[in-house]
């Protein structure tokens, strides 16, 4: 990546923390890796070596799996943060984690509101079933 100025650098990442909290939700989370990630969970609390259940338990953390993700990333891209040498590539890594995982936590507060909306709406509909069956 060439060099940038600091409002691309911005963008980039901002941008770029988008896909990594997506991947990192994903596979932590979602339905599609639930059967690997419950072997993972098993492997990573019954697992004798340390080791070995640290390594699992990456894939069912998203902050911790989130850190990995960002290495490939930029691994992928190339992108530097404020220095173009390998302290940019530290700097690059870890702002690209906390945007992605400021990125997660306001996804999973607003998943969190939209379900409990439902059940509200549930619940009420509910209720006006039975109001209705008494008239």
């Amino acid at each position: 990546m060439a060099v940038a100025n600091l409002g691309e650098q911005t963008a980039w990442l901002f941008l770029l923390a988008i896909p990594i909290a997506c991947v990192a939700w994903t596979v932590t989370h979602e339905e599609i890796f639930r059967e690997p990630r419950e072997v993972c969970v098993e492997r990573s609390q019954k697992r004798g070596r340390l080791l070995e259940r640290k390594f699992f338990y990456v894939f069912t953390c998203e902050y911790c799996f989130s850190h990995y993700v960002a290495l490939g990333f930029i691994a992928l891209t190339g992108f530097r943060l404020l220095l173009q040498d390998w302290r940019g590539f530290v700097l690059a890594w870890f702002a690209l984690v906390w945007v992605a995982n400021v990125y997660m936590g306001v996804f999973g507060r607003l998943r969190l509101d939209i379900k409990s909306q439902r059940l509200d709406i549930a619940k009420d509909e509910k209720v006006i079933e039975q109001l209705e069956k008494q008239f």
